[in-house]
């Protein structure tokens, strides 16, 4: 691979955005977020648009999306914001002298994935929020390698934007910039006399028993991907014997199996942490097209003997009644906790978990299901693969929509290496 270019790119408007200069502060949705950049890689086999159509294309997006042409910084009392000063997007050009079907092997590319997108920065203060590497094929096709700071937003967000991304490239001169919600402060008014109610330290801001759980060399854990086909998913619905979504059924299913596979004590707990997008519900409701964070977590818990032995439409029931307990209610005391935090001059800041951390008995999930690959077409059709990271954590998992011509989900999971015979022995098993 050789790099052919490094630069800062900048949207070029007529009308500079109402939001140019502005010292937005990080809401209490921004602050919980991990302070980290996630990367994302999306595959798009030749004939793919010249490199200069794809960053003409997102130039034009980029306008409508101002914060990540911005940077993290510090105030006079060493609190982050979002400095949306215009500085740009870093953008790296790559040249790959080797054809993109002899790397990518059923959906995985057989090097290191790291390579494929922009070296995550040491210091995030000061760095560009977006940073993207375009990895150029021998045979035309292109790789697009993500990097994007989750202070400025979540998934949810990163997919209205991915595919203004593509709308532009397809479009060209004829791109109607879209006219997203990014108004923050507004996602996060708390009461006049600010009562949060619930322990939301522990809950957003530590993950809870997180200090508890063992940390082990790397080469312990293993990413497996698992590929579960739509007639997989829908003999799964059946099995359920209710009405439930393709997320909780395989949540429910995963979580029965890697249960299974560690061999647990029956009366030890087992508890799973759900990411929700808040933007419904919170009242009044934040319009879905809000660009920014919004997101908390359920936490559905249960003995590993229930979770083994209870049905699955007893497991999805208390999937179901975790994520239903992220109410109104419970979104207004987190914005109120994060009122009492800035009454008292206090910084929060989430807790990641370190690189090698074991989280069993319990895992992490978060669901991409509703990210709209089939929409992120720069002209020549949809990416044809999704990269996902690497997985440092055991007991975390991404549910993503396959990108096989039939359809269906495909997991991506970090399991221990003692685990993982016994786990993909099981995985198809509806017993």
């Amino acid at each position: 691979m050789e790099i052919t270019s490094s630069t800062m790119v900048k949207p070029v408007c007529s009308v500079p955005h109402p939001l140019d200069g502005e010292k937005v502060p990080l809401t209490v949705f921004d602050r919980a977020a991990a302070d980290a950049f996630i990367p994302t890689v999306l595959v798009y086999p030749g004939p793919a648009p010249s490199n200069e159509a794809v960053k003409e294309g997102l130039l034009r997006a980029i306008a409508a999306y101002p914060h990540l042409a911005g940077q993290l910084a510090l105030d006079d009392h060493g609190r982050r914001f979002l400095h949306v000063n215009n500085e740009g997007v870093l953008l790296i050009e790559a040249a790959v002298p080797v054809d993109l079907a002899d790397v990518l092997v059923d959906g995985r590319m057989a090097g290191d994935a790291e390579d494929l997108y922009p070296t995550i920065p040491e210091e995030n203060i000061g760095a560009a929020l977006l940073q993207i590497q375009l990895n150029r094929y021998r045979c035309g096709g292109l790789v697009v390698g993500i990097c994007s700071h989750h202070h400025a937003a979540d998934g949810h967000s990163m997919s209205m934007f991915f595919t203004a991304w593509a709308t532009a490239v397809r479009e060209g001169k004829d791109f109607t910039t879209p006219t997203p919600f990014l108004g923050r402060a507004r996602t996060s008014v708390p009461r006049s006399t600010p009562a949060p109610v619930f322990d939301h330290r522990s809950r957003e801001f530590t993950c809870g028993d997180r200090d508890s759980y063992a940390v082990v060399p790397m080469d312990r854990i293993k990413n497996l991907t698992v590929h579960f086909t739509a007639e997989f998913v829908a003999d799964l619905k059946a099995h359920v014997g209710a009405r439930c979504s393709t997320f909780q059924c395989l949540l429910a299913h995963v979580w029965k199996k890697i249960t299974a596979a560690r061999e647990l004590k029956p009366e030890e707990f087992t508890k799973v942490r759900v990411a929700v997008n808040c933007r419904g519900r919170a009242n009044p409701p934040v319009p879905m097209d809000f660009f920014g964070n919004m997101v908390l977590w359920a936490f559905p818990r249960l003995q590993v003997r229930d979770v083994l032995n209870s049905s699955y439409g007893g497991v999805v029931g208390a999937i179901r009644d975790a994520v239903a307990r992220i109410d109104d209610e419970y979104v207004q005391s987190f914005v109120d906790f994060g009122g009492v935090a800035d009454a008292n001059g206090e910084e929060l800041v989430a807790t990641a978990a370190a690189a090698g951390t074991m989280f069993c008995p319990d895992a992490e999930v978060d669901s991409w299901l509703g990210f709209r690959f089939h929409q992120l077409d720069f002209g020549t059709g949809a990416p044809s693969a999704f990269i996902p990271p690497d997985l440092p954590i055991e007991g975390l998992m991404i549910f993503v929509p396959s990108r096989k011509a039939n359809g269906g989900v495909d997991l991506f999971m970090a399991v221990a290496e003692e685990h993982v015979a016994a786990f993909e022995e099981i995985i198809y098993s509806l017993d």
